[in-house]
């Protein structure tokens, strides 16, 4: 008679309960998915500069183009400062994510200090497109535009490897909080 059960939430297909299909050792899984977590923030994190930078770059081009009351988008003294603003916070983001890779690299990176990267960069990623996307006005939401499809990136990124609530309280805890 085949045996079938539920362990740990997942249902085994296993004959018997059997452990051929297992790979580690039994109730080590978190432990080995827990090994790994650093690296794939700090991928996501990677992954956020690259995006933001990438959003920079088209709105420059784009508001460099675009004219407006007769003048480019770009002459105007709020897109200046705006775009100055988010080239200052991914100049800033890249730096602490430099450090971070360094540390990664030499097996010093810890989870808090992953967590705060990851929380760090894919904010920094959600605001800098923000205010790219505002500089498009309407057309910021026309799929032909790249600004359109880094805004929904840039959503995503603060949910996987980790939420931002998440990584928030990994860093609370490290804190002693």
């Amino acid at each position: 008679m085949r045996e079938r059960g539920i362990r740990y939430g997942l249902q085994t297909m296993c004959e018997g309960g059997g452990t051929a299909n297992r790979l580690g050792e039994e109730g080590a899984a978190f432990g080995y998915l827990g090994r790994n977590l650093p690296q794939e923030r700090m991928t996501v994190a990677v992954g956020s500069v690259a995006q933001a930078r990438a959003a920079l770059d088209a709105t420059i081009e784009y508001v460099r183009e675009r004219k407006a009351f007769g003048a480019p988008v770009a002459s105007f003294q709020n897109t200046k400062f705006e775009l100055a603003a988010v080239a200052a916070e991914i100049e800033a983001a890249q730096a602490m994510l430099d450090r971070a890779v360094l540390e990664l690299v030499d097996r010093r990176l810890s989870g808090a200090d992953a967590a705060k990267v990851k929380l760090f960069r894919t904010e920094t990623q959600a605001r800098a497109v923000d205010r790219c996307l505002q500089l498009f006005g309407g057309y910021g939401y026309v799929t032909e535009y790249p600004i359109a499809r880094l805004y929904a990136d840039a959503r995503v990124a603060r949910i996987y490897a980790g939420t931002s609530e998440v990584m928030k309280v990994i860093t609370a805890k490290s804190l002693g909080l």
